[in-house]
């Protein structure tokens, strides 16, 4: 087997209905942009609120992509 090397970022998505939502979020914006991206992981959850009421769903995620060097 060839050695690889993956590059890791973190990126937060948002979204105004649930944290699975806003996890896809950032993983579409990723792929969009990004090629071979191999694996997401949810670092961290949170909210935004506002006199009581969940505003926004946060998640960060570290993806990870196959290094090609010069990006």
């Amino acid at each position: 087997m060839a050695e690889s090397v993956y590059k890791v970022i973190q990126l937060v998505g948002t979204s105004t209905e649930s944290f699975e939502k806003a996890a896809a979020a950032a993983v579409a914006l990723a792929s969009a942009s990004l090629r071979d991206l191999r694996v997401a992981e949810i670092a961290e959850l949170d909210m935004t609120i506002e006199n009581g009421v969940i505003q926004t769903y946060r998640a960060k995620v570290n993806v990870s992509f196959k290094y090609e060097g010069g990006q």
